[in-house]
């Protein structure tokens, strides 16, 4: 699948996002085992029990019993077009779940050109 494809399912995904408190959407994609999984952001009142897209999307593809992910892409549909990229990428949270799940997966940031590693968003990732 294209990274415009993968980025593009991500950015659909996010206008499903609940988020009455940050009205922020996040949209998340990935590919896992050729199969496509998705996730958006759910904020609840509790707002540190928050799920993220990525988290979500993860989740979906493992419990469907998912056990390559290839590819993530993930869309934080409400930011400004100038944000800088560390407003877009993944939290800190999402990039631990990353690590231990979909180490070997290519990660697409919307807003950027770059695909990344997760030893690029997380160079010294924590691991048992």
């Amino acid at each position: 699948m294209e990274r415009e494809t993968l980025l593009a399912l991500a950015r659909e995904a996010a206008h499903r996002a609940h988020c009455p408190y940050s009205h922020f959407r996040v949209g998340a994609a990935l590919l896992a085992d050729g199969k496509l999984f998705t996730g958006v952001n759910i904020e609840i009142s509790s707002y540190g029990l928050t799920l993220c897209a990525e988290r979500a999307a993860l989740a979906a593809a493992l419990s469907a019993g998912a056990t390559s992910i290839t590819h993530l892409a993930v869309a934080c549909i409400d930011t400004p077009h100038d944000a800088p990229l560390s407003v877009r990428t993944p939290c800190g949270a999402c990039r631990q779940w990353i690590a231990d799940l979909a180490p070997h997966a290519t990660i697409f940031i919307d807003g950027s050109e770059q695909d990344f590693s997760i030893a690029d968003l997380l160079p010294h990732a924590f691991s048992l």
